[in-house]
């Protein structure tokens, strides 16, 4: 792998992984209006499909677009089915009962799970920096979640395990997504995943919801658009750009910047507490994030 191409992919994952993290502040802010977590996501789907199904239409044009075979499409709709509706659905059920920063905290407990799923289906030999890479991440992100843990109520665990699931669907996601990226490419694969994954929310809003739960307050319209494209379209794109130049265990070690992000976003946005431990967990993720971008080199 050559440094430049390296470089672009770790700088488009990093900034994937900083606008992603903004999602759960945006979700928390939607919440104080009182919308059910259905219905924001549906709105967040409804307005991030129309770019999602241009961006597959015109990727799929052209000669050297590769014909899609029956095998495709079911791997298409299981990525987009188990790896992001349903992740993303847990998601927004698991912040009803925990704060932002240790919502993002969990969920980013899919780089270990993206590195050894990928060791054991795909044979890919973790190394011993990797490995270092994990401990100094983890080992940060348990300093940030130790005062949400010691003060939790009784919701916690079910927030938590919720949201837990929602970073296994994610790694699981990641790791199936690497060899059809490759040959179907990046943008092809976002615009066809992601709108399987969107219409999938759509259907399960009008199995459970009436179409008049749609009339949301204009903030929880904007606050819509803004979880639509700036925490969906827009960072989906960039990872998956990431991953095609990196590969999918970078990708999401490197990502391990988000939680950070979204720790002091909270913080300052929401007013969630912030203490010393937790600063000193931040500086510990961070320089798990390096350990993993110097191997670019």
């Amino acid at each position: 792998m050559s440094s430049r191409p390296a470089l672009v992919g770790i700088c488009l994952v990093l900034a994937s992984a900083v606008l992603f993290s903004t999602k759960s502040i945006f979700i928390k802010l939607a919440y104080q209006e009182a919308v059910d977590p259905v219905t924001l996501l549906t709105l967040r789907m409804v307005f991030a499909l129309p770019f999602f199904l241009v961006m597959g239409v015109v990727a799929s044009q052209g000669a050297a677009a590769t014909a899609l075979t029956r095998r495709d499409w079911l791997i298409l709709f299981a990525l987009g089915f188990g790896g992001y509706y349903l992740a993303s659905l847990l998601d927004f059920l698991g912040l009803q009962y925990i704060s932002a920063g240790l919502e993002r905290l969990v969920l980013f407990l899919y780089p270990t799970m993206t590195v050894l799923m990928t060791a054991l289906l795909l044979r890919r030999p973790v190394t011993r920096l990797t490995w270092a890479a994990i401990a100094v991440s983890y080992v940060g992100m348990a300093l940030v979640v130790w005062p949400d843990v010691h003060h939790g109520g009784e919701q916690l665990a079910l927030g938590m395990t919720l949201v837990f699931g929602s970073a296994l669907a994610y790694a699981s996601y990641l790791v199936g997504s690497g060899e059809i990226i490759q040959r179907l490419g990046a943008n092809r694969f976002t615009g066809i995943t992601l709108s399987i994954s969107c219409l999938c929310c759509v259907l399960h809003f009008l199995i459970v919801n009436p179409l008049s739960a749609l009339a949301v307050s204009p903030r929880v319209l904007m606050l819509g658009v803004i979880l639509a494209i700036v925490c969906t379209v827009l960072p989906a794109t960039l990872l998956t750009n990431g991953i095609r130049r990196i590969g999918a265990s970078r990708a999401a070690l490197i990502g391990a910047v988000g939680p950070v992000a979204t720790l002091w976003l909270g913080y300052a946005v929401l007013g969630e507490a912030l203490v010393l431990l937790q600063v000193a967990g931040t500086a510990l993720v961070l320089a798990g994030v390096m350990m993993v971008s110097l191997q670019t080199h």
